[in-house]
């Protein structure tokens, strides 16, 4: 193929589990890769630099939105108990929607927690699983971090300005609302159980990273996951 093919970025949208989902694909490598973008977070958002620089003859790559978020709008975003079973189911139909039959997961922050998901729910499929700042429960601590964000007028301008500009000020504002209210029902049963129970069933290569200055995901999640992982590095 020409160095323009290899290179450029497809954008489109699929109909999956009833939503039209957004994704972006680029490289033809034959180990192929879906990027799982954070809270609000999209494709672009998220992924700008992996979808530019990640190897393109290794992978195939492709970055989604997830419904609500980014260009998979309608349905809006809501925030009911199990969104992050439905974003996993969401994941893995998508990419099997595009044929693939085997894929490794890349995700951060809430897609970390979606990838742990759709990792342990659906082995068969996942090749290897890449995750960063997440977490599988949520303690009281973290409830107080979270509460911290809920206001978007105190973000940082640097991290609000890309959303404001994707979703428009209220979009962006309601919908981090709902989150916070969305993510803190974990904290209300006694463990704070997001998708613990589920780390055992997690067989495929577990790469766990973690900033040590992460400000919104305390270290000992990291720590966490990676104990109940068998394996996991």
């Amino acid at each position: 193929p020409s160095p323009i093919c290899s290179t450029s970025v497809t954008s489109a949208k699929i109909q999956v589990n009833g939503v039209h989902l957004h994704y972006q694909q680029t490289g033809e490598g034959s180990h192929a890769v879906l990027l799982l973008p954070g809270m609000l977070g999209s494709g672009q958002t998220d992924f700008g630099p992996q979808l530019k620089s990640m190897n393109k003859q290794l992978f195939t790559i492709v970055a989604w939105d997830p419904r609500g978020y980014g260009q998979s709008i309608p349905p809006s975003r809501d925030f009911p108990p199990d969104f992050f079973e439905r974003d996993a189911k969401d994941a893995v139909d998508l990419m099997q929607a595009l044929k693939f039959k085997k894929f490794s997961l890349l995700g951060w922050s809430d897609g970390g927690i979606t990838a742990l998901i759709a990792a342990a729910k659906y082995p068969t499929l996942i090749h290897k699983l890449v995750v960063w700042g997440a977490n599988a429960s949520v303690t009281q601590e973290d409830v107080r971090i979270y509460n911290g964000i809920r206001d978007v007028s105190k973000w940082s301008e640097k991290v609000k300005k890309p959303l404001e500009e994707m979703y428009g000020h209220d979009y962006f504002a309601k919908t981090c609302k709902a989150w916070v209210d969305g993510i803190c029902h974990f904290a209300e049963k006694s463990d704070g159980n997001i998708c613990q129970q589920l780390l055992p069933d997690i067989k495929c290569p577990t790469f766990i990273i973690h900033g040590e200055k992460d400000p919104l995901v305390p270290q000992a999640h990291a720590e966490y996951i990676h104990k109940h992982i068998k394996g996991s590095r």
